[in-house]
């Protein structure tokens, strides 16, 4: 009887064991990986053939008629969504990584939950890790009449994908006006991006019809979260022509099997003629990024990158210091940000085609998280941010192929740990 009951608590055992080795695998392990692209075959991404082929691959038009406009830092994107928010008259969509009690969510509060008095339809949608350790934000909002859900909450139903998370940064009033950035709210996003205690980002603002598909992204993870889908003229009126730069909105979802970061970042590589400027808070590319960035030095194209001087996560600079060697010596310009930390994600090429959102240059965003990115085709654009990254560039200091050589022991141990966890960052 003993032996029954010891054979049956072993055999249980192996069962939990099992379970919980599936658990941790269906987590860490991405769900996809994007298919081999041939470098010779992608054209310029300022040509026509790149339009068609880009607009098939992520399955989303460019647009044409929208006005853009960046923001720099909290000083400048916060004032400015807050003021879009109390204009709303008809709906508000927000999908955030991370929405912390601080003085600025409690202006976001006050602002959502007065335009839910007066009528309009409130809807945020939160990322359950990247917000999770604050109780009162839902709170509050739900007891204003805001709609709030938790993006993939601990279940039964989604333990095997807690380690996919929403990354994505986007805000959507009256279906016309859109936000993406890097930015989450809370106070650490305040300030100009020049002191340390600060995070330097930006976020861009879409006036036009490309806004329309914006809310599309946004609606995609709100409707698989809820069940409901909002549909009307709240949400998708008419939309006019509000300026002339054409734009793309894109995202990605390894749940459903899109891995379009990863596929964008690659064809804009290959597209590349003269140059790339890639500001990229955690820069940690992958085989295929990497030598795509190899190759496109090897045509003759600048490559300069601007990263963080402290990194956020120790472990993180650590896989990122790991890769920088073999593109120091292929001729890539390295900087590391000074003043602040440097959360920027930002893809300038060949003065035409600038990238930006929410995803980082890393494999999290390229095959975990949700994200959602921009492409934006214009000369004029394209110049404006070069400005920006200019700027940036300006305060930060580069790193030389002989630095990298002479770091210590200690950091080349380091790396070669988080190299071995690089997936995860």
């Amino acid at each position: 009887m003993r032996q029954h009951r010891a054979s049956a608590l072993f055999f249980c055992a192996g069962l939990l064991v099992a379970a919980l080795a599936y658990v941790l695998l269906a987590n860490l392990l991405p769900r996809k990986s994007v298919p081999q692209i041939g470098p010779q075959t992608v054209s310029a991404v300022d040509s026509a053939q790149y339009k068609r082929d880009i607009a098939e691959l992520l399955r989303s038009p460019l647009v044409p008629g929208n006005a853009v406009t960046d923001y720099q830092n909290g000083d400048e994107f916060f004032p400015a969504m807050l003021a879009d928010i109390r204009a709303a008259k008809y709906s508000i969509n927000l999908e955030i990584y991370i929405f912390r009690s601080s003085e600025v969510a409690d202006q976001f509060i006050a602002a959502l939950a007065e335009r839910r008095r007066a009528g309009v339809r409130v809807h945020v949608l939160a990322d359950w890790i990247g917000s999770r350790t604050d109780e009162k934000i839902p709170t509050r909002l739900r007891a204003a009449g805001i709609d709030f859900a938790w993006f993939r909450p601990l279940g039964l139903g989604t333990i095997d994908q807690l380690n996919n998370r929403s990354h994505r940064k986007l805000l959507v009033i009256d279906g016309r006006t859109a936000y993406t950035g890097g930015a989450g709210i809370d106070d650490i996003w305040r300030g100009n991006g020049r002191l340390q205690a600060q995070y330097r980002d930006m976020m861009l603002r879409v006036k036009g019809p490309a806004a329309a598909q914006m809310q599309g992204v946004f609606l995609e993870n709100w409707s698989t979260t809820t069940g409901q889908e909002l549909v009307g003229p709240r949400y998708f009126p008419p939309l006019e022509t509000q300026g002339d730069v054409t734009v793309q909105a894109f995202a990605s979802s390894p749940e459903g099997g899109r891995q379009d970061m990863e596929l964008m970042y690659l064809m804009s590589i290959h597209g590349a003629r003269k140059s790339i400027d890639l500001e990229a808070s955690y820069f940690i590319p992958d085989r295929k990024t990497m030598q795509a960035l190899k190759n496109a030095l090897a045509r003759g194209v600048r490559v300069r990158i601007i990263m963080p001087g402290a990194e956020i996560w120790p472990v993180v600079g650590a896989a990122s210091r790991a890769r920088w060697g073999p593109l120091l010596a292929a001729g890539a310009q390295l900087y590391r940000f000074q003043p602040a930390a440097f959360h920027n994600k930002l893809m300038i090429v060949d003065g035409y085609l600038t990238i930006a959102g929410s995803s980082n240059f890393d494999r999290r965003s390229f095959r975990l998280n949700d994200e959602a990115d921009i492409n934006l085709y214009d000369h004029a654009f394209a110049q404006h941010m070069t400005e920006v990254f200019e700027r940036d560039l300006a305060v930060s200091r580069e790193v030389t192929l002989q630095q990298w050589k002479d770091r210590p022991w200690t950091q080349k141990m380091a790396e070669r740990f988080a190299s071995l966890i690089s997936l995860q960052l």
